[in-house]
């Protein structure tokens, strides 16, 4: 068994997608398209797609799942900025005076997502 796409409810979900390819860097499948109701952020193998579903109601609590990512060339402090700079917005800071800790991050459509330290910050 594989785990194909991790599947996020959106309101739309061709600009979430979207938000999310900036993120990622990957790519929006070359066949969707805005007002689309299913849309795919294809990711390389084996990595799991996001795979973001219209539904009509909006988003009124806490995530019961969210994802954790990890910077691989940057600093966790310059991915957040480069986060907030595309419509990120901090839920919960918990950096720590010594490097340590994550930051949780609010999408556009306010699901919750954290940025650890880097390897090299975890090395170093």
């Amino acid at each position: 068994m594989i785990l194909r796409h991790i599947t996020i409810d959106s309101g739309d979900p061709y600009a979430l997608a979207t938000f999310w390819s900036e993120v990622t860097g990957w790519p929006v499948s070359s066949v969707d398209e805005p007002g689309d109701t299913e849309v795919l952020v294809e990711s390389p193998s084996p990595v799991p797609g996001l795979l973001f579903i219209a539904v009509p109601e909006a988003k009124t609590l806490k995530n019961r799942v969210h994802i954790d990512w990890q910077p691989t060339d940057r600093t966790r402090d310059e991915e957040v900025a480069r986060l907030l700079a595309l419509g990120a917005t901090i839920h919960e800071d918990h950096r720590q005076p010594n490097g340590r800790g994550w930051v949780t991050l609010l999408d556009p459509e306010h699901n919750e997502f954290c940025i650890e330290r880097s390897p090299q910050e975890l090395d170093g």
